[in-house]
C-alpha cells in the first residue's frame, strides 16, 4: 500500500497524456459475461460462447521481448453498453514454453503503482517463475497507462498536513479534498468515479476471458492483495494459485485501520533503534536516537528544522515522520541514520539551496479516488479525529501515526459520495492461498495478515518473514523460494512456517 513508492520502473511521461473515453459500446458478449448476464449464441443448433476481447497486441516500446496490449472495457460495469476506456497490459512470455503452467497476473499495489512496469521488470521474479509463466501486468484503471487519473500538480503539492490541531485546519482539509476531487474528475473524466477495486476485478476477469485462460494464478503485493482477495471472492473457480504478499485487511474499521498501522510504524522505528545499537556502521551508534528524534520533532513543530537534503526549506512534523516511514520500507536504515545526523548536526556546507526542477502542470494521482471508493473511514468530525490522534500518539510515541493510513483517512474527509466497495470480511477460500507478511512491515501491519489468513480459513497458509520491510518476496530468499514452490507446484509451506530475518546492507552492497 503506497501512493509514492513503486516496484519496478518509474512511470514514463507518456502517462501524463489523458486517455480519451471512447463513446461506443463494447462487445456485448464480453460485458455480459463479466456482469453476470447470459450471453450465448446458437450455431448449427448448439450453444457456443462468442469471441471475447480482443486485446490489441504489439511489442512494448521499452522492451520488445514483452508484448503490450490494449483492451477496451466499460467505464461503469453496471452500464456495459456505456462509455469505454482503454486498459493497458503487458505480457512477458514464459521463458520455457514447453513447461508453461499458464498465466501469472501480477499487481504491485499502491493504489497507484503500474502493474505493466512490474511485468516489464525481469529481475523481480525468480527464474523458476519466469520460466513457467506468462507474467501479465494490467495497469488498474486510473493508473499508469490505463486512463490515468490526472490532477493539477500544484494542487496535489498543496495537500495540508493531516496532523490537524484545530477545527479550522480540519475544515480546510475537507474543503481541499473537495477541490482536489473536482479538479481530478474534471481532468480525468468518468473513470475518476469508477476507480474502485471491484471495477478493477471485473477488468481482470475481462482480460482472463480475452486471453482464453480457464484459470489464472495471481501475485498481489501490498494494495494488490486486496485485488487478489476480491477477485478470488468473485471468481473462485478461476483461480489456480493466489499469493498475497504484505496484506490489506479489508474488514478493518477506522480504529483498527489507524491503530494497527500506527503500532506497525512504531515497531519499525523501534527496530531501527535496535539495529543502530548493534551495527558498527550506523553513524548514530552510541547516541540516544530517541532523544535526537524528540529534539528534531520539537524543532520541526517550531518551524526551525531545515531539510538536510533541501535547505533552507523547513521540515514540519509530518514531513519528518513521513521520511522515517519511507526509510522503513526496504528498510534503508544506513541512509536514514545519515539523514537524522545531518538534520540534527548540519554541516555548514549544507545550508545552501539546491536547484529545483520545474514540475509538470499535471501529475498522475489515483490514490484518493481508489481509497475513498474502497474504504468507509468515518471519524466523527474534528473532535473524533483529534481524540484518535491523541490515542495513536500514546501507542506510537515516536511515529505518532502511520503516515499512509492517516493519509488514507484524511484524504476522504469531506467527500459526499459513499464508498461503492466498503470493507467487509473476506469469505473462506475454496482452495489453497499463500499469505505472506514481514513481522516488521511498516505499511501493512502483521496483524492484518493474521486476520486475513483466519478469514480465508483452513485453505490459507500464513508464512511469516521474521524481518523488516514491505513486500517480503524481495527481502528473503527463503520467502521467494516458498512462493515459487507454491506457484509452480502448489506446495504450501508447513503450518506456522517462518523465514529468518536478513540483516539489511548499506545501499549499493549486494
Amino acid at each position: 500500500m503506497s501512493p509514492v513508492r513503486a516496484l519496478g520502473r518509474p512511470l514514463t511521461a507518456a502517462i501524463l497524456t489523458l486517455t480519451n473515453l471512447l463513446g461506443y459500446a463494447p462487445q456485448p458478449a464480453l460485458a455480459d459475461r463479466i456482469t453476470g448476464a447470459p450471453s450465448r449464441v446458437v450455431s448449427a443448433g448448439r450453444a457456443v460462447d462468442p469471441a471475447v476481447g480482443p486485446i490489441r497486441w504489439s511489442p512494448c516500446p521499452e522492451d520488445e521481448t514483452v508484448q503490450c496490449g490494449l483492451m477496451r472495457v466499460p467505464v461503469d460495469w453496471t452500464v456495459p453498453l456505456g462509455p469505454q476506456i482503454d486498459v493497458q497490459l503487458a505480457r512477458s512470455p514464459a521463458a520455457d514454453p514447453a513447461r508453461k503452467l499458464g498465466v501469472l497476473v501480477v499487481n504491485p499495489g499502491g493504489p497507484g503503482v503500474s502493474a505493466v512496469n512490474l511485468a516489464l521488470d525481469h529481475d523481480f521474479f525468480d527464474s523458476d517463475v519466469r520460466l513457467r509463466f506468462d507474467i501479465v501486468g494490467v495497469d488498474p484503471r486510473g493508473v499508469g497507462r490505463s486512463a490515468p487519473i490526472l490532477c493539477e500538480q500544484q494542487l496535489v503539492d498543496a495537500k495540508p498536513s493531516p496532523l490537524f490541531t484545530t477545527e479550522e485546519e480540519y475544515r480546510k482539509a475537507e474543503e481541499y479534498n473537495r477541490r482536489l476531487a473536482a479538479d481530478c474528475a474534471a481532468r480525468s473524466g468518468p473513470v475518476y468515479e469508477h476507480a474502485d477495486t471491484m471495477s478493477v476485478v471485473r477488468d481482470i476477469e475481462a482480460v482472463r476471458l480475452a486471453l482464453g485462460e480457464d484459470r489464472i494464478s495471481f501475485f498481489g503485493a501490498s494494495y494488490g492483495t486486496l485485488l487478489g482477495q476480491l477477485y478470488a471472492e468473485s471468481y473462485p473457480d478461476r483461480v489456480r494459485a493466489l499469493v498475497l504478499d504484505s496484506v490489506m485487511d479489508h474488514s478493518a474499521g477506522v480504529d483498527a485501520f489507524l491503530t494497527q498501522t500506527a503500532e506497525a510504524s512504531q515497531a519499525a522505528f523501534d527496530q531501527f533503534v535496535a539495529w543502530c545499537a548493534r551495527d558498527e556502521k550506523c553513524v548514530l551508534r552510541g547516541r540516544d536516537i530517541r532523544a535526537i528524534w524528540a529534539d528534531l520533532m520539537r524543532r520541526a513543530e517550531a518551524g526551525e528544522l531545515p531539510d538536510p537534503y533541501d535547505p533552507p526549506n523547513r521540515l514540519g512534523p509530518w514531513q519528518l515522520i513521513s521520511a522515517a516511514f519511507s526509510a522503513f520500507y526496504d528498510p534503508q536504515w544506513y541512509s536514514f541514520a545519515h539523514y537524522l545526523k545531518e538534520a540534527h548536526d548540519p554541516a555548514p556546507a549544507s545550508l545552501g539551496r539546491r536547484a529545483r526542477s520545474r514540475f509538470e502542470d499535471l501529475t498522475p494521482y489515483s490514490f484518493p479516488a481508489a481509497i475513498c471508493q474502497d474504504w468507509w473511514l468515518p471519524v466523527g468530525g474534528f473532535t473524533g479525529y483529534r481524540d484518535r490522534l491523541r490515542a495513536l500518539a500514546a501507542r506510537a510515541p515516536q511515529m505518532r501515526v502511520s503516515p499512509l493510513a492517516l493519509t488514507a483517512v484524511s484524504s476522504c474527509l469531506g467527500r459526499a459520495a459513499a464508498p461503492v466497495n466498503p470493507q467487509r470480511p473476506i469469505p473462506a477460500a475454496p482452495g489453497p492461498v499463500l499469505v505472506v507478511n514481514s513481522r516488521y512491515d511498516p505499511a501493512t501491519a502483521y496483524p492484518w495478515a493474521q486476520q486475513v489468513a483466519r478469514q480465508l480459513g483452513p485453505s490459507a497458509r500464513l508464512l511469516t518473514y521474521e524481518g523488516w520491510g514491505h513486500v517480503a518476496y524481495k527481502h528473503s530468499e527463503c520467502v521467494s523460494a516458498a512462493v515459487d514452490a507454491y506457484l509452480t507446484a502448489l506446495t504450501l509451506p508447513a503450518e506456522g512456517a517462518s523465514c529468518p530475518a536478513v540483516e539489511p546492507k548499506p545501499f549499493g552492497v549486494g
